[in-house]
C-alpha cells in the first residue's frame, strides 16, 4: 500500500495575489484554502476553457474549418483570424487556450453551429453536467 504525506506550510497574509481563489484536495474534494470564492464575477478564461471542452468532446481536431465573418474583428485578445481563412481546429484551439484569442474561440464556436447561442446553450448544458450550478455563460 502506497501512502502519501502531505505538507501543509501557512501562507502568509497577502501570499495570494489573485482576486478570487479556490484550492481542492483532489482526492476528497476538501477545500484547502478559500479566497472570496463565492462572489460572482466574469470569467473570460473560464469561458474559453470551456469552449475549448466543447468542442474537443464534438469535433476532431483535424477538421478544417473555413473563419466565418462572424470570428473576424472580435473585441479583446486576437489571433487575427481573417474571412474565409481555412484552419483546423487544432490551430484554433491553441489560438484560444495559448494565446487567449477572442477571435479564435467565437469561430469554434461558429463550427458547432448553427449559431453562437446554441453553443453557448451547449456549454451551459456541460457545466451543469459537471456539477457548476452557478455558472452561466452568456
Amino acid at each position: 500500500m502506497l501512502l502519501a504525506a502531505v505538507l501543509f506550510l501557512p501562507l502568509p497574509a497577502g501570499a495570494i495575489s489573485a482576486q478570487k481563489a479556490i484550492l481542492l484536495d483532489g482526492t476528497t474534494n476538501r477545500v484547502l484554502l478559500k479566497k472570496d470564492a463565492s462572489s460572482r464575477s466574469l470569467i473570460a478564461s473560464t469561458t474559453k476553457i470551456m469552449t475549448a471542452l466543447v468542442v474537443c468532446e464534438r469535433c476532431n481536431v483535424l477538421d478544417r474549418v473555413r473563419i466565418p465573418k462572424e470570428a473576424v474583428g472580435i473585441e479583446g485578445s486576437s489571433i487575427y483570424l481573417e474571412e474565409g481563412e481555412v484552419v483546423t481546429v487544432e490551430e484554433l484551439l491553441y489560438g484560444t487556450m495559448l494565446q487567449s484569442g477572442n477571435d479564435a474561440a467565437t469561430a469554434l464556436a461558429c463550427c458547432l453551429g448553427p449559431n453562437l447561442e446554441s453553443f453557448v446553450a451547449k456549454m451551459n448544458k456541460r457545466a451543469k453536467e459537471l456539477g457548476c450550478m452557478q455558472t452561466n455563460f452568456m
